[in-house]
């Protein structure tokens, strides 16, 4: 439930219009609730306000703050843009969900809606002495939280579409990712140990990527079926007609009468795209598309290449650093089996692109055997062997792209570190 929950909070926070709706209800609730203040009999102790004088100051707010929504709301494009240009379009999820960003937005648009409805309200004799003074307070309370956001806003604009700024998201992104399943490899469940007989498959129409198992929910209806269930396919895997999403097996290798695939399948969420929150492998796969960008002709910035290796050695550092056996790392569901993560396959989708857009580019590749050998000195054994496998594939292409004997010695030199 903890999973979905955290699924579904994700899958909000990528949608611009949440906060701004929850900011202007929240306006409109402050704005008729500041009448009730008039039913405490508190006039004499409220110092008079003249009503033209807060009309004036909500005019000016109403005038403002739509113009300065407008601005930042083409601010935000322009930045959510630059991300797709000059990174990759596949960080784009993360940088929308920005919520410095968002807050400020939902904070001029409810300072709009704000001073409208107070207009309206103070024009229509709503209020009372009491409550136009009120009124006021939260006028210039509202005017205060507006010049702050736009000030704290300012500065982050101003970095939201960088490429640095979108490295350091996406391996947030991809080292949470990561961080939960080192704590749940397999979801929470068994780990897949025979891959010869896993039992009846079941095929779905749709195509596109699994976001989310629910993992709880396939062991409930395993338990009441009697059933043993193997996920064949696991966040971030594409599926389509054809490709096995689920094993199932009987306590006694039948399959009840009773059994419905459907209920199976609607454990399963698949959309269109890939989502960063269950899926490691996808942070890496941006990372590497990243640098690739950084390395083309276009662009020819060799240094986010070499920032984004960096990144990678720290987070496939943290994927094979020991963790101790917690209650919430052990298996919970003894009805479900799913496969774990090969490093082998994380390697392809980090490295893979980087060896072979920087192979002509001496500094990329000498960063990228010095990052292998950094990965290869882990007390690893499967990670020693990815990393080889990349140092021999990396050395392969720089020798037919590097034209220096003396780079290709170098590099050399560097990859027998790692063999």
């Amino acid at each position: 439930m903890h999973s979905t929950l955290r699924f579904l909070y994700g899958r909000l926070r990528e949608k611009l219009w949440i906060r701004p709706l929850i900011f202007c209800l929240l306006a409109i609730s402050a704005v008729l609730a500041a009448a009730a203040v008039d039913s405490l009999g508190i006039n004499r102790l409220i110092p008079r306000i003249d009503r033209d004088t807060v009309e004036k100051l909500l005019s000016i707010i109403a005038a403002s703050m739509l113009a300065i929504a407008t601005f930042a709301v083409g601010s935000m494009v322009s930045a959510y843009a630059s991300v797709s240009s000059n990174a990759t379009p596949r960080a784009f999820t993360l940088v929308i969900s920005d919520d410095v960003s968002k807050t400020v937005l939902s904070t001029f648009i409810a300072a709009f809606i704000f001073s409208v409805v107070s207009l309206i309200a103070i024009r229509t004799g709503y209020y009372g002495q009491a409550g136009l003074f009120l009124i006021f307070m939260m006028t210039i309370a509202v005017l205060g939280w507006v010049v702050f956001s736009f000030v704290r806003w300012v500065d982050r604009i101003a970095r939201l579409g960088r490429v640095g700024t979108t490295i350091d998201r996406v391996e947030k992104a991809a080292n949470d990712a990561i961080e939960r399943r080192r704590h749940s490899p397999n979801l929470g469940a068994l780990p897949v140990e025979n891959s010869t007989d896993l039992g009846e498959p079941i095929y779905v129409d749709t195509i596109g990527y699994i976001q989310h198992v629910n993992v709880e929910a396939l062991q409930s209806y395993a338990e009441k079926h009697k059933l043993v269930l193997t996920v064949a396919a696991l966040p971030g895997a594409f599926i389509a007609p054809g490709r096995a999403l689920v094993f199932l097996q009987g306590d006694a290798n039948d399959i009840p009468k009773e059994f419905d695939s459907s209920l199976i399948i609607k454990k399963f969420v698949i959309g269109h795209d890939r989502t960063y929150d269950d899926d490691p492998r996808f942070g890496l796969i941006a990372l590497s598309e990243i640098a690739a960008r950084a390395l083309s002709p276009a662009v020819n910035d060799p240094g986010t290449a070499i920032d984004i290796i960096g990144t990678l050695v720290r987070l496939f550092t943290c994927w094979v650093s020991p963790l101790e056996e917690t209650e919430h790392s052990k298996a919970k569901f003894d009805r479900v089996r799913v496969p774990s993560l090969k490093l082998d396959e994380m390697f392809d989708d980090a490295f893979t692109a980087i060896a072979r857009d920087g192979a002509g580019v001496i500094e990329v590749v000498v960063r990228l055997q010095k990052a292998l050998i950094s990965l290869s000195s882990i007390q690893n054994n499967e990670l020693r062997e990815a990393a080889a496998k990349h140092s021999k594939l990396a050395l392969a292409r720089a020798e037919l792209a590097l034209k220096l004997p003396y780079e290709i010695e170098r590099v050399r030199a560097l990859a027998d570190k790692v063999l």
